[in-house]
């Protein structure tokens, strides 16, 4: 088994939020039910103010200089349109994909639209005009999808998609590869709340625990989400949980690959078993 590592960037700047949406109230409140719980403690909760007062909400390039150092092969999904909680203009993700694709790491879509073929064209078509590049994959911003989203995805023209939450091994909707993930940073930390609501080490068991199903699943590849908002101090559960896992990956002998090498795997092997056939 392989592990496939991918992040959603969801915010850059606090600014971006101001009179917009109700991101910035409910950092307030969840930062305190966390501090009142005992779930961060006081260094934890100066430093995501100072993050605050720093107007900055993203850690793309602590996270990438991390991942090189366990060679960690980064996809970072990246919106064009504005969706729950997204809400950074081109300009700002045109600066940020231009660092990424520099550090020589991949691009793809962070998906608002998945109800409509034309709305799914229209906005892989908006993101190649506003950033100059034909993403080849993407995820959908908070997984939604309905029965028909993947077909519109492969339709689209996506090489590979990775919106479904599901134990099963990479499958073709047509043309386009579909990569189900297992594991979320919020999904381990939070378990269901708008908060963290898990320590360190339940967190640990928890994925230990979801590795373990990955195994008995015979996957051959093991999808994590990752968001780059959380790779710092002023979340210490979230980036000790993360450098943790990373290390459990290595110690385990499961090595790192990306989708594009993923998708030269899973055609080298189709090809071979359709020769065998013939």
């Amino acid at each position: 088994m392989k592990a496939i590592i991918s992040h959603d960037i969801d915010h850059i700047t606090v600014s971006e939020h101001l009179l917009r949406d109700m991101i910035v109230p409910k950092f307030m409140v969840r930062t305190n039910i966390e501090l009142a719980l005992g779930k961060i403690g006081f260094q934890e909760y100066f430093l995501r103010w100072n993050d605050f007062l720093m107007n900055k909400w993203q850690n793309i390039d602590e996270l990438i200089a991390f991942n090189k150092t366990k060679n960690i092969p980064s996809t970072f999904f990246i919106g064009v349109d504005k969706g729950i909680g997204l809400n950074y203009s081109n300009n700002a993700a045109a600066v940020w994909i231009k660092r990424i694709i520099e550090h020589g790491e991949t691009v793809g879509i962070h998906g608002i639209c998945f109800q409509s073929l034309d709305k799914v064209k229209n906005e892989k078509q908006c993101f190649e005009k506003a950033f100059n590049i034909k993403p080849k994959g993407m995820r959908m911003h908070y997984v939604k999808r309905n029965e028909n989203t993947l077909n519109y995805f492969n339709e689209a023209g996506y090489r590979f998609d990775t919106t479904v939450h599901s134990f099963e091994n990479p499958y073709k909707v047509g043309q386009m590869w579909e990569f189900p993930f297992q594991i979320m940073d919020g999904w381990i930390i939070e378990n269901g709340k708008k908060w963290q609501c898990r320590n360190l080490e339940e967190c640990k068991e928890a994925t230990k625990k979801s590795i373990d199903k990955a195994f008995e699943s015979n996957l051959n590849y093991i999808g994590i989400d990752f968001h780059d908002r959380y790779f710092s101090k002023s979340f210490k559960t979230w980036i000790d949980w993360y450098i943790w896992l990373c290390d459990y990956l290595i110690e385990n002998k499961i090595a790192f690959t990306s989708f594009e090498k993923a998708i030269s795997e899973l055609e080298s092997q189709t090809q071979t078993k359709l020769q065998a056939i013939l």
